[in-house]
């Protein structure tokens, strides 16, 4: 059996496909990981409006006994690598100076620890954790770091005003004035990830892709090349790696073939899914092969911009979810919004599956991941802005002890988070954002 390099390409005409870790790369997979001596990788997926903590905290510390809360129950099969974190604080996003409005503010500070702030015309936040991790790590990738997101072509416009739409959209920060746009587009991402066709038109890339096979069929030669120097394991995993692929690339066509079947002239973008749940199923598959093949160690995932209004039609609720969460005690309003908060884990709970299944060495890509899940307002309904419902999914490559709910003391700052996990990345701060020092409790240990 031949070694391989850890950056090698199956490559055709503009096309680049990097490879999943094989058995073949193990001398350069030694070379490349973290400290620790395994890969790690970081995400935050962010979910607007806030939680139903009713249904989202059990009603005790320490290790998960019984059946999970409601909003949490589709991750029960996962919850021995899941760990809840309670009372931790979004201090930034409070309005104790001139910001975005509680929305604009929670989201433009989840991920900086610093209090959004407009100067002049000027859009103010500071760097996001993210983006410093990925300075150091993103070294080693192809993307530093990948920003994806999901919204309701209705609903884009809908922002009270421009610079808090700057905080409202935008998880990830580079600088304090230049905002990380994540990719709503699951053809945009697809083709950044393998090839580039995104600067056409819809119109140009609807004909081109009448004509055009699948992105495997311009690597099948270096496909076939590469298959007689992989054994019998390996090769289980580049066809099943492929075939991952093939099937994105038809979510994509069908969802763009239905968005011209329902409404020709619709403006929104081409190929973005009108149902929810298939949109997200095609970004969270693409950040997997990214995470794979070690393109990236670092993601965020914006599940709809921060004050989101869409409606879920597909679950029997056709009112906007921000307005129900404004729901001043009304128990049917309330119980829409527990629906909307389960729906979107049901969905994130079909990704942790995914990436529980694939295996590297003697772990799985879940096992080697630390990924957020969470809110920058605790309730909704008042806007709050402590005890932030946030649940890590993954070990760290080993370095967190899950199956378990951690109570902090209140006002911990959630930049403390941030910082411990930045630890696990191999990336030290003796300070972020608003910290006040790192999360105990967390380590195996």
């Amino acid at each position: 059996m031949k070694a391989l390099s850890r950056r090698t390409l199956l490559r055709g005409l503009g096309a680049a496909i990097a490879l999943p870790a094989m058995d073949a790369m193990a001398p350069a997979l030694a070379s490349s990981t973290l400290p620790g001596g395994r890969p790690n990788r970081m995400g935050f997926v962010y979910v607007p409006n806030g939680i139903n903590k009713e249904h989202w905290t059990p009603d005790y510390a320490g290790p998960f006994r019984g059946e999970l809360p409601r909003v949490i129950r589709p991750l029960e099969p996962f919850k021995d690598r899941m760990t809840m974190l309670s009372n931790l604080t979004n201090n930034g996003g409070r309005a104790w100076l001139d910001g975005a409005g509680d929305h604009g503010r929670c989201c433009g500070a989840y991920l900086t620890g610093v209090h959004p702030l407009k100067s002049s015309d000027e859009i103010l936040s500071g760097v996001s954790a993210d983006q410093i991790v990925a300075d150091e790590v993103g070294k080693r990738t192809r993307f530093p770091s990948l920003e994806l997101g999901i919204e309701d072509a209705r609903q884009a416009g809908n922002c009270d005003s421009g610079y808090s739409c700057a905080y409202t959209n935008n998880l990830a920060w580079r600088s304090e004035t230049q905002p990380m746009p994540p990719v709503l587009n699951p053809r945009e991402l697809f083709e950044r990830l393998f090839g580039k066709d995104a600067h056409l038109s819809p119109e140009e890339r609807a004909q081109r892709t009448r004509f055009r096979k699948s992105i495997l069929d311009f690597v099948s030669e270096d496909t076939r090349k590469l298959r007689g120097d992989l054994g019998p394991t390996d090769q289980r995993k580049l066809d099943e790696y492929l075939s991952s692929i093939r099937e994105i690339e038809r979510q994509i066509q069908r969802a763009e073939q239905q968005n011209d079947e329902i409404d020709p002239g619709l403006n929104k973008p081409y190929g973005v899914p009108a149902d929810f749940a298939e949109h997200f199923k095609l970004m969270s598959d693409m950040m997997t092969v990214a995470l794979q093949a070690d393109l990236t160690r670092v993601f965020t995932f914006l599940v709809t911009r921060e004050g989101s209004s869409r409606p879920y039609r597909e679950i029997g609720i056709p009112d906007g979810h921000h307005p129900l969460t404004h729901h001043r005690g009304e128990a049917d309003w309330i119980e829409k919004v527990t629906q909307i908060n389960t729906y979107h884990v049901e969905q994130f709970s079909k990704w942790i599956k995914k990436l529980s299944e694939i295996e590297e060495g003697d772990s799985t890509l879940l096992d080697n991941s630390m990924i957020v899940y969470g809110a920058g307002l605790g309730d909704g309904n008042r806007h709050t802005h402590e005890d932030l419902p946030t649940i890590i999914m993954g070990t760290g490559a080993g370095t967190i002890q899950p199956g378990r709910r951690v109570v902090y003391r209140r006002e911990t700052p959630i930049a403390n988070m941030y910082l411990s996990m930045m630890d696990r990345m191999g990336v030290r701060s003796e300070n972020f954002g608003d910290s006040t020092g790192r999360l105990d409790r967390l380590d195996l240990s």
